[in-house]
């Protein structure tokens, strides 16, 4: 009973024709309809589901449902199948599609994010910081011009705005992110989102996201025993969309596991060697890091606000700074048993709820005889905590 046909601005294939003249409903918006010879009835599809619950309500035929692209690909489908409807559906080229065939670009290596508005800004910006070759979907509160000014000017990043894909009007500009922030655009659909500078790796057998990596805990010199880093790192649990801050972030260590993860990081560090070494370990692995050199708490004013934290160094005023900011998660790292109990009774004056844990590790060591011992390492305690509405 219901046919969804894709637009995409070229001629229609006769199914989709024959589709279109059998209907009595025909759904889509205002300027397609208006560029089609329609004898059915026809409905904006602003009331998409309103217009085919009534129209089937009365069995009054056939209906079809147009739409951008392919319908299937962040499209009307899984609204109709979310819906209980069941629709026939004839594809067109999907707008991402057209976007990297104007650019000239392969994209089987990209990420595809479709924001649904503001709210979702952040977590589409921090995939751009994190991934080389990204593909936003234009929504309302999201489009060039806020997605450049979220990005300036930690992360650079060539911009190729795509609009009226398929229409009278369709545009590819090349933009520079201050231009973007300042131009009007007509009609964006796609933005795509290229770091200049990254050098592609080896074909992956996987579109979009690639794999994790095949470990994690890495051992580096120096810092905490990889046992200890494989907790924080559970209890942070870094992702693609989130943005991490490792503040007093030393070599990267943190930092460097968290991109490897897929989300994006902001390490802050005061100390010009330990930068040294933290840009050396973000250049040995392959990630991307946006480091900030500067002394915590003022150093983290410009930051976006994190997703969640990990303090590495510094004292009560930084962890209570990172706090105020509101994280879903904050972890840090203390040496001595008397500072949990400080670090708790702030973290519970801003609303967060945490716990304390001791991690000792002790290593296998074999002794010149032939017999085994084990060696322990210094003890460290890690607080974990969480807004305590969200328990």
């Amino acid at each position: 009973m219901i046919t969804v046909v894709g637009w995409d601005g070229s001629e229609l294939s006769a199914k989709a024709v024959g589709k279109l003249r059998e209907a009595r409903l025909v759904v889509g918006p205002d300027a397609v309809l208006g560029q089609l010879r329609l004898n059915a009835a026809t409905a904006a599809d602003g009331a998409l589901l309103e217009a085919l619950d009534d129209h089937l309500e009365h069995g009054e035929g056939p209906a079809v449902v147009l739409a951008p692209g392919d319908p299937g690909f962040f499209g009307v489908v899984r609204r109709l199948r979310a819906h209980g409807l069941k629709p026939e559906v004839l594809p067109a080229t999907s707008l991402v599609t057209r976007a990297f065939a104007c650019a000239g670009l392969n994209w089987e290596d990209a990420l595809i994010v479709a924001p649904s508005g503001p709210r979702q800004l952040n977590r589409a910006v921090n995939a751009c910081r994190a991934h080389p070759k990204v593909a936003l979907l234009v929504a309302p509160g999201v489009g060039p011009g806020e997605l450049a000014r979220e990005l300036a000017p930690t992360t650079p990043r060539a911009l190729i705005v795509c609009e009226d894909l398929g229409g009278p009007d369709e545009r590819v500009t090349h933009s520079r992110m201050g231009e973007a922030t300042t131009r009007p655009w007509k009609d964006p659909d796609v933005v795509l989102v290229i770091d200049p500078l990254h050098q592609p790796k080896e074909p992956s057998w996987v579109a979009g996201a690639q794999p994790g990596p095949s470990e994690w805990a890495l051992p580096f010199e120096g810092g905490m025993p990889p046992e200890a880093r494989a907790y924080v790192l559970a209890k942070l649990g870094p992702r693609l969309g989130d943005l991490v801050w490792d503040v007093g972030a030393g070599t990267g260590q943190i930092a460097v596991e968290c991109a490897r993860l897929g989300a994006a990081v902001v390490a802050v560090e005061r100390d010009e060697e330990r930068c040294a070494r933290l840009r050396a370990n973000v250049l040995e692995h392959g990630v991307k890091v946006a480091l900030t050199r500067g002394q915590a708490p003022p150093a983290l004013e410009p930051l976006p606000d994190p997703d969640a934290v990990f303090v590495g160094g510094g004292g009560l005023d930084v962890i209570v700074a990172c706090a105020a900011r509101g994280p879903r998660v904050l972890v840090c790292v203390l040496r001595k048993v008397e500072q949990v109990a400080a670090v708790l009774g702030r973290l519970r004056e801003q609303g967060y709820r945490g716990e304390g844990t001791q991690i000792q590790v002790s290593k296998l060591v074999l002794d010149p005889d032939g017999s085994h011992r084990l060696a322990a390492s210094d003890p460290v305690f890690v607080v974990h905590a969480t807004p305590a509405h969200a328990a």
